[in-house]
Formats: structure tokens, C-alpha cells, sequence
């Protein structure tokens, strides 16, 4: 059975049955390993000059990724950008064809785009008597329409390749654990998170022929290093802290090593264990 594989491998290992010398060598190789492992890899990340994205942005560029960053907020792109060695593109991504003639500047520059993180998001927590259509249709143009898009991009484009990408690809989706859970005024952000989280699974599907996985993250508290917390902040964690963007740039970074494919069509909480805490009032 594929559940004990491991534990009959070591067995033989053990017995002498197999040489050490024998077991499946990893696909990455020892210069990609040097130079970062996700060396030439080509990325790009969505509302990546914010909170979190921009730490994604550098975990990549620190594992030898090139990364081009889609944002409106011009300053801080260009200064990431600058600081890290990545490529800032301004771009509203909810403008659909502004973002297709985007991916195609990328697409036209790097040849091919390996890893897709969609990251940017509208925050908007109304009360539901104050809320509208409108509100509600902008958190769904921006936090799901894009992942979407890019993803539809990439198929036509990985279609018209004259020989497979050997790597396959990744998409990232950055969803969230109020996917699953809510507080009053939460329905934008709630509904696109969870339609978002659902859209994961679908690509993962339709995207299978191109080798490339989709999944999904779900930040919890996510909060940046420096910000003071309570101590009942950080204990009602079961992780006993508050999260940082650090934290889901790891998760992204083991997603899109080369040797992770076999991950796929799943939704990976980065929440301190607190999603699985039983709490009563």
C-alpha cells in the first residue's frame, strides 16, 4: 500500500536489501540547489508590495526565482523592487484587459511564467445594513476575478508552446481561514475567500494536463514582527504567537519547490493551530 512505502523502503535499507546509493534522487539538481532552489524559476506575484506579498516576493528572490510584482501602490513596488532585484509592473489587476496586456509584457520578456501567487486582496469589512452590491462586487473583481484571469492566461499560453514546460507550474491562491469562519460584517471578504478557495480545486482540474498544481493558503493572524500583541494575543494560539508574513512565505516557497508536485487541490491553513481550537463562551 502507498501508505507504508516509506516504512518498507527503510526496512530494505536496513536489511541490506537495497544500497543506500539507490533511493529516488531528488529533481533538484546539486547547481539549482547552490544557486536557490527555485533557481530560473519565473514568478509572479499579485499585490505584491503589500504586507504579505512583498515577503513572498523576497522568499522567492532569496531561492533564486525571478519575480515580476503586480500592484497599484507605485512607491512601494518600485522600492521592493529595487531592493530585492525584482521587476514592479503597476497594474490594476481587476481591469481584466489591463492585466492580460500585462501577462502578455511578462510572457513576451521571460518566455513563459512558472509560478502564479495571486496575493492581492480587497479588505472590506462592512456592516451588513451599510453594505451594498457594489462593495460586494469589488471585493469578488479583486480577490477572485484576477486568479481566474492569470490562470486562463496561462492555459492559452502554455497551449500555444511548442514543447511542455518541464517544471510544470504552480499557482498559489492566498486565500483565508474566514473562508470557514466569520464575524458579523464579513460577508465581502468571507464569500470571495471561499469562492476563491473553491476556484482552487476547479483550476487544479483544468490546468492538470500542463503539469501545473493549483493550492491554496489561508493566513490567520497575520501580523508584521514588530506589532506589540497581549499575552492572550499570542496563547490562544496554539502555536503560542501570532503569525507573520514570513510564515506564509515559507508555506509558498515548499509549494513551489521543484520536488512538490504530488501537493495539489488543497487549501493550507498557516493559522497557529487556532481554526482547530474548540472555544465556548
Amino acid at each position: 500500500m502507498a501508505d507504508n512505502y516509506l516504512e518498507r523502503r527503510m526496512e530494505d535499507l536496513r536489511a541490506g536489501r537495497i544500497a543506500s546509493g539507490s533511493a529516488r534522487p531528488s529533481r533538484t539538481s546539486p547547481s539549482a540547489q547552490r544557486r536557490g532552489q527555485l533557481a530560473g524559476i519565473r514568478a509572479i506575484v499579485t499585490g505584491g508590495a503589500g504586507l504579505i506579498g512583498s515577503e513572498i516576493v523576497k522568499a522567492l528572490r532569496a531561492e533564486g526565482a525571478k519575480v515580476d510584482i503586480l500592484d497599484t501602490d507605485r512607491p512601494r513596488g518600485a522600492a521592493l523592487a529595487q531592493q530585492c532585484g525584482a521587476c514592479f509592473r503597476p497594474v490594476d489587476i481587476s481591469d481584466p484587459e489591463a492585466l492580460a496586456r500585462c501577462f502578455s509584457e511578462i510572457t513576451a520578456a521571460r518566455g513563459d511564467v512558472d509560478v502564479i501567487v495571486n496575493c492581492a486582496a480587497c479588505v472590506d469589512f462592512t456592516p451588513l445594513a451599510d453594505n451594498d452590491a457594489t462593495r460586494f462586487m469589488r471585493s469578488m473583481a479583486v480577490n477572485v476575478l484576477p486568479a481566474f484571469e492569470t490562470a486562463r492566461l496561462l492555459a492559452i499560453h502554455r497551449a500555444a508552446l511548442p514543447s511542455p514546460n518541464p517544471y510544470g507550474g504552480r499557482i498559489i491562491n492566498i486565500c483565508s481561514t474566514r473562508a470557514r469562519q466569520s464575524e458579523p460584517g464579513t460577508e465581502n471578504y468571507s464569500a470571495s475567500k471561499g469562492a476563491l478557495m473553491s476556484l482552487t480545486h476547479s483550476l487544479m482540474m483544468s490546468l492538470s494536463p500542463f503539469g501545473i498544481t493549483v493550492n491554496s493558503v489561508s493566513p490567520g493572524w497575520i501580523a508584521p514582527p514588530d506589532e506589540p500583541h497581549t499575552e492572550a494575543d499570542r496563547l490562544q494560539h496554539p502555536s503560542r504567537r501570532v503569525g507573520i508574513p514570513a510564515d506564509i512565505a515559507r508555506a509558498c516557497v515548499y509549494i513551489c519547490h521543484p520536488a512538490n508536485a504530488f501537493l495539489n487541490g488543497i487549501d493550507i491553513p498557516v493559522d497557529g493551530g487556532i481554526t482547530h481550537r474548540m472555544i465556548y463562551v
